[in-house]
């Protein structure tokens, strides 16, 4: 279709894509196209293939990190999608395919990265999964960077994996880099730093996979750089720092000079490197051969050997003849070479210029000519050289080897890749051939791998045709191949390189269709290899196979004098560095060639090339193919030709055809659904994620053969993913414009709101202030108009007195005439008036009409125009997208300064909210208590009032009563007659109330046998509970007896008096007897209330009926029965109690009763609550005593009453006295009970109220002196405040425990008290029921209550020292280190009790001045800490135990053995208990030691937990879900078929942060320990957060900035939570928030660069920059950071030295 994107051929950009502007038909022939510079053209197919041009990838594809990925997958996809990376976005690195090659296409190199596409990624991802070897090879043109590729890789393995040993192998792998470099790297046209030769390293692992040692093979050094360099190319690194080193000392005697002077290092005309210090260089060498094992008399021994290389290079010879040469008398060069070398120098002479010829019968000395003999002083050069560099490749494998078992390795490869010349020799023929089977054993990995992919998957496939060259390696190495024909070519006596030539021709040529003849040669051959065809010269090959050097100059080094050369120094092979040496004689005599002389350079290289093969066959490969950008050496230019040849020749385009056969794009089920969201409506979502996407794949793509669904992916067609794209864009753009229209219109009227009342706001302060200063002007000029008026009021005065006298003469003469003068001009004014306002007025109308008219219409002309422009203004701004932009600028930071504001109010709402409902919950106990107490004291104050009010009604009814006195005795006649009809009635009533009083003595007779089988009941019922608590006592004494040896520790503190031991305590028969005791209150309760209304009962019917003495009799029987119930229950009461006290005197253990045990706080508690229960049965026993006396007094009058009834005169006198003098006696008790009760409340509410004032002042006193001690430790250095810190927590906690000691001395005496209190009250009541309880009134019981008696206990003086032997020791540590569980001291015990226990022992033994003894202890306890430390090193828990016991150790050391700085604050207690006979200084110097110890390894701890989590957590888990729902178009994951096994979040880390924190609280850790260890957590958190940000790029946009603020405010809320804000913790993450601002706010215009510089203070220039160069736009209306503006912030931080980065300079590196 039209606007359909294409690729299309050139001949200087490779490809250029264009646009179609007509549809294509089919059968056209010609194509409508416009470029993209605008240019258009009519594009001819071809007529023979019709192949339509390449289509272009959607721009969501443009920048993968997967070659795969591509929706079209085709040479100029690819070779576009590396430009992009590499010039755009800065990428050096790109996958292909599904573990297929990594290209790395040039550029400057990351130091570390979670990244996208990265060399380290393909290390993180080969560690030995499915336990297999792996393998890294690393491929490409000399230049490519091959050698750092590879370098990086043993870096990282290195770095993570660590060694197992204390050898530091990982840094002697590292080491083995700048000894192979110096020897086998030089400088070529293509490369500075170019390897020539090949090595396979195999890195070791055990298996915990750490690093154990390392072996390396090397193949083909290219020999022949030591004696001939071409133009602008070098030797060997080695010799040129050797020449730059040649002033040092020790090289005086190698007699070296500049490189120009030796033959060997000038013919490149190039000795020196830009950038490149050779003396430098010298020196790492050096250091890497020490490191590794060789020491200085082997390195002088390598370096004379090198010396003596450059000097052979200088020797010159003299031709004779034709045929001889000779080397002249004392040659310097050749003196200095056999000096060096330690051989005869007439020798060396000799066999320089001659050679010598055996025959089957004779042997024959022959000169050779001046070209001969150079050629054998080279050769000689060249095997010097490669046997130094095979010596020095097994020196380093020596080094490098490990004595333990090999669990599995790792192989880097780093070898040439395929390179062709103008001239090509045996070099490039052995390197192309090394490439064949290297592409061969690639493509056969990289078919089986998508083979097994969609196998996997189960998805239909069919197999796919790929290029295979064996062929060619036939061709190569099979029978009859080159290498055959150039071996059998050797061995002839006459064998040239023109007659093997023959020979390949007539073998091969017209036979094999990839072998061809030059047409203008016959001394060359070419190979059709896989990338390219190459014309091999053969000039050379039969002399560079053989490898030929004479026997005669070997023989002579042998007989080298130099002690580095001679047979007796034996190398670590036991060879000297020469005699390893392999000769190959010109001309071998029978009988004397070995194998290994047979072997050709060919045949070798063709067995170390299979053994590689099979090496690599038997590992799990990983590519690393190096695409050279450009020949330049320019970083980030990009060369499409060179790229797309060196594509095309490492194969990258074949293996990205064998991905296109099939399904290329791939997407997981989630991926899909998460992308293609948009398109489903809410009913076509399922639960099921593979349905629905099933369902819409059905909808959106018809034609089933695009798409195949797999178990866990979808598997796209070329093109579908594409079409995808274009759907999903139009979707989201309609929604898009929709979301815009209505967001920018509620954002208008947000702003324009905000800023009319902001306008207001500004209003009222401006009118405010201007009105103040107004007011003062005024006030100031009223005040100097009065100074004024006064002062010129006097001037005047004075003047006007002066002159007054002549002034009224003159005034009486001239008014007269000025009166005069003044009415006659006033008269022709008045007049002229008249006339000019009538001849005005007529003016100013007439030119008024005439200027209004003209005014009006030129306004309306003016503003015709006007509104015409504005109209046109806007449609034209209606129509651009640029109006919208500009109205959205600024949005985003408002947003986050909005957000900002919210969160801030929020907190501050959070923190007022919490201390108002503190206030109110304060508030209120208080008001409810103030409540209650008022409550309280105006019921009794009512109760009081109604009892005066009763006292005084009752006083008036008395009155009233003796008024009718005598109105009944007038009228007692008339009651005399009433008095039979009287007395009938009251027999009938008195009757019927015997009855109804029988009824209910039954009734209550009845409720007294069931509460009698109730009690049997209770009896049977502790009978059995007594037999439950004998049993009980038995298990407890079993479990006393096991417990004593544990016990023995604890028991040695405190020393015990055996009168005081008690007895264990059955719990469940208190328990019992509490609720028995609860049940007979309530039955208590009933039978008064029962009582009471029976007594109110009785009164009413006494006032109106005479009752008879038998029903009289009758009334206290059920109150007997009560009261004789009651005391029964007291009296059972009281055997429980003397059993259990008998119990405790009788079966008593120290171990349990010991103070401070859990059955002694039982016990106590139980005491007081059975004292505190037979108290209120005292009372009530006593109260319910007086009421029956009272009540019997009260009844005897009334008996007495009735029996004189017969009186009927004063039978109402006599009544009405006696029930007042009952009321009143009863007011006047109630009365002082009110007042008794109202006294003791009020004391009680005044002690409470007293005891709350003393605590709040020792609270306030405590709080000043907590502000006054954090201030002086402010003042402090940081090493001075956290000593002070643990001086001052020493000094509390000493003082806590002197506290906790005085309380339990009280309660020891309490418990004294409450027995003797017990013995007692046992007593009083055995005489109260003995006693005549009736002669006491419950007044004087309640007045004077019982004081026991106090018996003081003697104190004790406690010596706070552990008694143990000698043999103890041993288990003492063993039992306080060695088996101690963390978590049960923590729970169980106080936290400290080792170091405290330990302490006691150290006190002792200075007690008994034994140094052994201390000395012992001390070793042994550091020992034992180690050692546990050392056995759960990784276990957070124990180490935070350790750390502060170690502490709290070290502190009592200082503070009791002379440590002026902690001893000046201890009491003189305290410095009784000073160690008095050693000073342990040395001690608590290894004991700081040993803390500073345990705190790095709780850090390692700490941070080897977090490390996992920070990354996951902190950038890429959402905590804002829908934040950041798109990615940046080029970084979407990469798929892989290994999913991730887990993933944290921040509430994952948050957890770790509340566990770390609650562990180190629970273990007792000082605060400012725990607040340095938090704030070391929080800069790990935030170093690890900010270097990934700064290494993905996919976490640069606004949504993760506003992501990560988010997070981070979250760890601020923790640490708030924890009142650690004070820790210097949130200051750790400020470069972080800094990044996230970075992210966030506009980048556009200087102002924000402005903004930018001054905000960023915590970051340095490389990282603000960083970031800026890394921010991607997440959508379209997102846009990248100017260059321009990269730059303007790079000048104004240069020129800005103000800003001072907050993070330490040794960390920068490491966010670098």
């Amino acid at each position: 279709n039209s606007t359909t994107l294409v690729w299309i051929p050139d001949p200087e950009e490779v490809w250029k894509s264009a646009e179609l502007l007509k549809d294509y038909k089919q059968g056209d022939k010609v194509i409508q196209l416009r470029l993209e510079e605008g240019k258009e053209l009519e594009y001819c197919l071809d007529p023979k293939t019709k192949e339509l041009p390449p289509l272009r990838n959607p721009d969501i594809l443009v920048g993968e990190n997967d070659l795969t990925a591509l929706s079209y997958l085709h040479e100029p996809a690819v070779l576009h999608n590396l430009k992009v990376r590499f010039i755009d976005s800065k990428l050096i690195y790109t996958y292909c395919g599904n573990h297929s090659p990594l290209l790395h296409h040039h550029g400057i190199f990351y130091i570390m990265g979670n990244v996208d596409a990265h060399i380290l990624v393909i290390n993180m991802f080969l560690c030995f999964r499915d336990e297999r070897n792996q393998s890294i090879i690393v491929s490409g043109e000399s230049g490519a960077g091959k050698t750092v590729s590879a370098k990086y890789a043993m870096r990282y393995f290195a770095t993570v994996s660590g060694s197992a040993s204390e050898a530091n192998v990982e840094e002697k792998v590292l080491a083995s880099n700048p000894i192979m470099e110096s020897i086998g790297n030089a400088k070529t046209t293509r490369n500075d730093n170019s390897s020539r030769f090949g090595k396979y390293i195999e890195i070791g692992f055990d298996k915990r996979y750490r690093i154990i040692g390392a072996n390396m093979r090397t193949y083909l050094l290219e020999k022949s750089r030591v004696v001939f360099q071409a133009e602008e190319e070098r030797n060997y690194h080695i010799f040129y720092q050797l020449c730059a080193s040649a002033a040092l000392p020790e090289f005086k005697t190698l007699r070296l000079g500049n490189a120009n002077y030796f033959h060997y290092t000038k013919q490149g005309g190039s000795p020196v490197i830009d950038g490149i210090d050779d003396a430098k260089e010298m020196v790492h060498t050096r250091q890497a051969c020490s490191l590794l094992g060789i020491n200085d008399s082997h390195q002088m021994g390598i370096f004379r050997i090198l010396a003596g290389i450059l000097h052979l290079g200088n020797v010159g010879f003299t031709s004779r003849d034709a045929d001889s040469c000779t080397i002249p008398h004392k040659h310097e060069p050749l003196t200095i070479f056999c000096d060096l070398m330690g051989v005869e120098y007439q020798e060396m002479s000799h066999w320089l210029c001659h050679r010598k010829l055996a025959t089957a019968s004779e042997t024959y000395i022959k000169p050779i000519s001046k070209l001969q003999a150079i050629n054998a002083r080279d050769a000689l050069a060249k095997h010097i050289y490669a046997k130094l560099f095979n010596w020095i490749v097994d020196h380093v494998n020596k080094a490098l080897h490990s004595t333990v078992k090999q669990h599995s390795f790792i192989g880097v490869l780093d070898i040439y890749g395929f390179e062709t010349f103008e001239i090509n020799s045996f070099e490039q023929f052995c390197i192309n051939y090394a490439n064949e089977k290297l592409q061969q054993q690639f493509n056969m990995h990289v078919f089986k791998l998508e083979q097994e992919e969609y196998m996997k998957e189960q998805i239909p496939w069919t197999l796919i045709d790929f290029y295979d060259n064996q062929p060619c390696i036939n061709l190569i190495e099979a029978k009859l191949g080159i290498l055959d024909l150039l071996d059998e070519e050797c061995k002839m006596p006459k064998g040239s390189d023109d007659s093997w030539a023959q020979k390949l021709y007539n073998t091969h040529l017209k036979k094999c269709a990839l072998f061809e003849k030059p047409r203008m040669s016959n001394k060359a051959f070419i190979i059709q290899h896989f990338a390219d065809k190459v014309e091999y010269q053969c000039e050379g090959f039969l002399e560079k196979n053989k490898d030929t050097v004479y026997e005669e100059q070997i023989k002579v080094l042998k007989s080298s004098k130099v002690s580095a050369l001679s047979p007796t120094s034996a190398t670590p092979s036991g060879r000297t560095l020469l005699s390893r040496t392999a000769v190959k004689p010109a001309k071998a005599r029978p009988g004397q060639a070995s194998k290994e002389h047979k072997k050709t350079v060919g045949h070798q290289f063709r067995n170390s090339l299979h053994l590689l093969m099979e090496t690599l066959n038997a590992t799990t490969p990983h590519y690393v193919r190096c695409i050279k950008p450009n020949d330049f050496k320019f970083p980030f230019t990009f060369d499409e030709k060179r790229a797309v040849q060196q594509l095309r020749a490492c194969g990258v385009l074949e293996t990205i055809r064998i991905s296109a056969a099939g399904f290329p794009s791939r997407w997981t089920y989630q991926e899909f659904f998460s992308r293609y969201r948009v398109l489903m409506k809410q009913k076509d979502v399922l639960s099921d994620r593979k349905q629905t996407c099933k369902n819409l794949l059905e909808k959106l793509i018809l034609d089933k053969d695009k798409y195949q669904f797999g178990k866990t992916k979808i598997f796209f067609r070329a093109g579908q993913v594409a079409y995808l794209e274009k759907i999903r864009a139009d979707k989201l753009r309609v929604a898009c414009i929709r979301i815009q229209k209505t967001i920018r219109g509620w954002l208008m009227r947000k702003k324009y709101l905000r800023m009319r009342k902001a306008a207001i706001t500004i209003q009222r302060y401006v009118r405010g202030y201007q009105a103040r200063c107004y007011a003062k002007f005024l006030r100031r000029t009223r005040a100097a108009i009065l100074i004024q008026k006064f002062q010129r009021m006097y001037v005047v005065r004075k003047r006007y007195h002066l002159m007054r006298a002549a002034t009224i003469v003159l005034q009486s003469l001239l008014r007269g005439y000025i009166a005069r003068n003044k009415y006659q001009r006033m008269l022709r004014e008045h007049k002229a008036i008249i006339i000019q306002k009538h001849v005005r007025g007529w003016l100013a109308r007439v030119r008024y009409r005439r200027s209004l008219k003209a005014i009006v219409y030129l306004q309306c002309c003016y503003r015709r125009m006007m509104a015409k422009r504005e109209l046109k203004k806007l449609k034209i701004e209606a129509r651009s997208v640029e109006r919208y932009k500009k109205l959205n600028i600024g949005m985003e930071n408002k947003i986050m300064q909005l957000q900002r504001k919210v969160d801030e109010q929020n907190k501050d709402y959070k923190s007022l909210l919490e201390k108002l409902t503190n206030l109110e919950t304060t508030y209120n106990t208080e008001n409810e208590k103030l409540r209650s107490d008022v409550e309280r004291l105006r019921m009794s104050e009512e109760e009081a009032k109604n009892a005066t009010n009763r006292v005084n009604m009752l006083q008036e009814e008395i009155t009233k009563l003796r008024k009718e006195l005598h109105q009944t005795q007038s009228e007692k006649k008339t009651i005399e007659e009433w008095a039979d009809k009287y007395k009938q009635e009251t027999e009938q009533v008195g009757k019927t109330m015997e009855k109804k009083l029988v009824e209910e003595t039954k009734q209550l007779e009845l409720d007294l046998n069931d509460e009698r089988l109730r009690y049997q009941n209770l009896l049977n019922e502790f009978s059995r509970l007594e037999e439950r608590y004998e049993d009980l006592k038995d298990e407890v004494n079993l479990m006393v007896v096991s417990g004593l040896k544990d016990s023995k520790i604890m028991c040695c503190l405190w020393t015990q008096d055996p009168s005081e031991k008690k007895a264990p305590l059955d719990m469940s028969l208190f328990l019992k007897l509490q609720k028995r005791v609860t049940e007979l209150e309530q039955e208590k309760q009933s039978l008064q209330d029962e009582l009471d209304r029976k007594e109110e009962q009785a009164l009413r019917t006494k006032t109106r009926v005479e009752i008879k003495p038998k029903s009289l009799d009758l009334n206290p029987d059920p109150k007997i029965t009560i009261r004789q119930e009651l005391e029964s229950e007291n009296k059972k009461l009281k055997n429980e109690l003397n059993e259990l006290q008998k119990a405790l005197l009788e079966k008593s253990s120290p171990e349990v009763t010991a103070p401070g045990a859990p059955a002694y706080r039982v016990l106590l508690d139980q005491l007081t609550s059975v004292s505190e229960e037979l108290d209120v049965r005292k009372e009530e026993v006593l109260i319910l005593r007086s009421q029956l006396v009272s009540q019997k007094e009260a009844i005897q009058p009334k008996v007495s009453n009735s029996l004189q009834i017969q009186s009927l005169q004063d039978y109402h006198m006599l009544n009405e006295d006696g029930e007042l003098w009952l009321v009143y006696e009863g007011l006047k008790q109630t009365n002082r009970l009110l007042e008794s009760q109202l006294q003791s409340q009020k004391k009680s509410h005044d002690n409470e109220l007293e005891a709350l004032r003393g605590e709040m002042q020792s609270l306030k006193e405590e709080n000043n002196r907590q502000q006054q001690l954090l201030a002086q430790n402010l003042q402090l250095p940081p090493e001075a405040r956290i000593e002070a810190s643990l001086q001052h927590e020493i000094t509390r906690l000493t003082n806590e425990n002197l506290d906790l000691m005085e309380q339990l001395e009280k309660q020891d005496k309490t418990v004294r008290k409450l027995k003797k209190q017990l013995k007692v009250f046992a007593k009083k009541i055995g005489e109260l029921e003995v006693g005549q309880m009736e002669n006491i009134s419950p007044g004087q019981i309640i007045d004077e209550p019982i004081r026991p008696v106090n018996i003081p206990r003697k104190e004790k003086d406690f010596q706070g020292m552990l008694e143990y032997k000698k043999d103890d020791e041993p288990k003492l540590v063993k039992n306080l280190i060695l088996d101690l569980k963390p978590r049960g001291v923590a729970v169980n015990l106080i936290p400290g009790l080792p170091a405290y226990i330990l302490f006691m022992c150290v006190r002792h033994a200075d007690y008994l001045n034994d140094d052994q003894k201390v000395r012992s202890l001390l070793t042994s306890t550091i020992n034992g800490i180690k050692k546990v430390l050392k056995k759960r090193g990784d276990d957070f828990e124990t180490v935070s135990f350790w750390l502060s016991n170690t502490c709290r150790f070290l502190h009592c050391l200082k503070q009791y053995s002379g440590e002026e700085g902690f001893m000046k604050h201890n009491t003189p207690r305290q410095n009784e208990h000073c160690l008095t006979n050693f000073d342990l200084a040395e001690y608590r110097q290894v004991l700081s030691d040993l803390a500073i110890q345990i705190y790095q390894q709780l850090v390692r701890v700490l941070e080897n937990i977090l490390q996992p989590m920070i990354v996951s957590g902190m950038l890429e888990h959402e905590t804002i879900q829908g934040v950041s729902g798109v990615k940046p178009p080029g970084l979407r994951k990469r798929t892989s078929s290994i999913a991730d096994e887990g993933t944290y979040t921040l509430d994952s880390i948050i957890r770790q942060l509340n566990t770390f924190h609650s562990v180190m609280c629970q273990h007792g850790m000082d605060p400012e320990l725990i607040k340095q260890v938090v704030k070391q957590t929080f800069y790990i958190t935030g170093a690890v957060t900010l270097n990934n940000l700064l290494l993905r790029k996919d976490m640069c946009s606004w949504s993760k900035g506003m992501q990560i603020r988010y997070n981070v405010s979250q760890l601020e809320e923790w640490l708030r939570d924890k009142n650690l804000m004070n820790s210097g913790a949130k200051e750790t993450l400020e470069p972080l928030i800094q990044a996230a601002q970075l992210l966030q706010v506009k980048k556009k215009t200087d102002e924000d660069a402005e903004a930018i510089c001054s905000m960023c203070n915590a970051l340095t220039t490389a990282q603000i920059v960083k970031v800026l160069n890394l921010y991607t736009p997440v959508n379209e209306f997102e846009e990248r950071v100017s260059i321009s503006f990269i730059r303007t912030i790079q000048v104004r931080l240069f020129f800005a030295p103000h800003i001072v980065c907050l993070v330490p300079q040794e960390h920068i590196s490491e966010l670098k």
